[in-house]
């Protein structure tokens, strides 16, 4: 199978980049104009119909600014409130609390809007960030080439502050829960996500409808309407629906020769080989309880009643289709097109040493492997506030990947060999950009 082409940034970035040039490869000024548009336009549809705001004046692009850097503050201070900048206590921040003021905040945080006015032709409920999700997805398109190998799954986001524990159980019940599942295609040379997905319960009509009547690269985002028992944990074995996550997050990638590693949910003999007539391989981990089996030989998906030693694999093949069984203290069943199941390979363990495995069992632990560790270094880096209207909810998480995304590419970059900036350091200055401070040095 031949590669996917170069890794790597698609621009060359100037040694003196800064980590607002970074961002806004993503998240461009013309995109934070429409913002301010559209928050000044429901804030005056607002106000005609619930009556006038005597404390509103419009927002302006500078506004917009040091509103989107307050909150991305919170990614890195991960203080419960964005409001406690402005307070007395452990989270305020007096360095950045001058720029605004707190009341002038909570307005512009009152009628922030991305689309202030409903189209006659939307049929989702999503309608309100829909295109700026379009714009971020072009974006990550056009910045950046990932390797042959991606891995698709559900990332670790570590989105309560370490002070959660201290919470009683009442405070706990209180706090917004998310009404939507994350997914990524991410690359697993890099960890740069390629594509986002949302869902929640409400999925399959609006799921089938997207992937039949969209054109071009979409971050797909649908949502649990309700609540009760049926919402998102309902849907966490549900491998219909991420059968349908698995192909929107691989729409623009059919024709490439993309080798894309999978986990239980995800992994089919039916997606596999839909997506191998559109030249996209797969490798995927294999469960009897998570896993939709259906075409898979029963005597496969079945445990040895014969004691196995560490190593020990069985495969049967149907075309280019592998399904191996391979044993280490358990049994492992992977599904792949993408390695032929005669290469072997070997899992180093730091007591066992070197058990013998077939090369796609290998391959899979060694890409799992390094986007657990993107997951455990990024993950912390979310913006911890949390709205309570969904679209609000997508629009922060969005932005938080957009600013991993950013940090990526200037660790790959010129800049970074100048600069050399930690992940903190980044998006310290990055706030402080927003913000129009003049001291930009980071603090950590």
């Amino acid at each position: 199978m031949s590669g996917a082409g170069l890794l790597g940034p698609t621009r060359k970035m100037p040694l003196t980049a800064s980590a607002m040039d970074f961002f806004q490869l993503f998240v461009p000024d013309n995109v934070l104009k429409n913002m301010v548009v559209q928050t000044n336009m429901y804030a005056k549809k607002y106000q005609e119909r619930f009556g006038s705001d005597d404390a509103w004046i419009d927002v302006t692009l500078t506004e917009m600014k040091a509103f989107l850097g307050y909150m991305i503050s919170t990614s890195i201070h991960h203080c419960e409130s964005v409001l406690s900048i402005w307070s007395s206590g452990f989270y305020s921040n007096k360095s950045i609390a001058l720029i605004m003021t707190q009341s002038r905040f909570e307005k512009i945080l009152k009628y922030f809007h991305i689309v202030a006015f409903r189209s006659s032709q939307t049929t989702h409920s999503l309608y309100k960030i829909q295109p700026f999700l379009d714009s971020l997805q072009n974006g990550f398109d056009s910045a950046f080439r990932p390797s042959q190998a991606q891995v698709l799954h559900e990332p670790l986001i570590d989105e309560d502050p370490v002070f959660i524990a201290t919470c009683t159980e009442r405070e706990l019940r209180k706090r917004k829960k998310r009404k939507f599942s994350l997914w990524v295609r991410q690359c697993s040379s890099t960890g740069f996500i390629c594509q986002v997905g949302f869902t929640s319960s409400n999925v399959f009509i609006q799921f089938q409808q997207a992937l039949k009547y969209t054109v071009g690269p979409k971050i797909y985002v649908h949502l649990k309407e309700g609540s009760g028992a049926d919402g998102l944990d309902a849907l966490k074995n549900k491998p219909q629906l991420h059968s349908m996550v698995a192909k929107s997050l691989c729409q623009n990638a059919s024709g490439k020769n993309y080798i894309i590693f999978t986990g239980p949910s995800i992994t089919s003999l039916n997606l596999f080989e839909e997506f191998e007539k559109q030249e996209i391989y797969c490798c995927g981990l294999l469960s009897t309880r998570k896993s939709d089996c259906t075409g898979l030989p029963p005597s496969m998906l079945n445990n040895s009643v014969t004691p196995q030693s560490r190593g020990q694999y069985r495969i049967r093949m149907k075309g280019n289709m592998s399904l191996i069984c391979w044993y280490n203290k358990g049994y492992f069943r992977f599904l792949t097109n993408a390695y032929s199941p005669v290469q072997q390979g070997v899992i180093i363990k730091r007591k066992s040493g070197e058990i013998p495995c077939p090369l796609a069992v290998e391959a899979f632990a060694a890409h799992l492997s390094y986007i657990c560790k993107y997951d455990d270094k990024y993950s912390k880096y979310f913006i911890s506030h949390k709205p309570n209207k969904t679209w609000q909810q997508v629009f922060w998480f969005a932005i938080s990947i957009a600013i991993n995304n950013a940090y990526i590419l200037y660790k790959m970059s010129e800049a970074y060999h100048v600069t050399r900036y930690s992940r903190a350091q980044f998006g310290e200055r990055l706030v402080k950009e927003l913000l129009g401070l003049e001291d930009t040095s980071p603090t950590h």
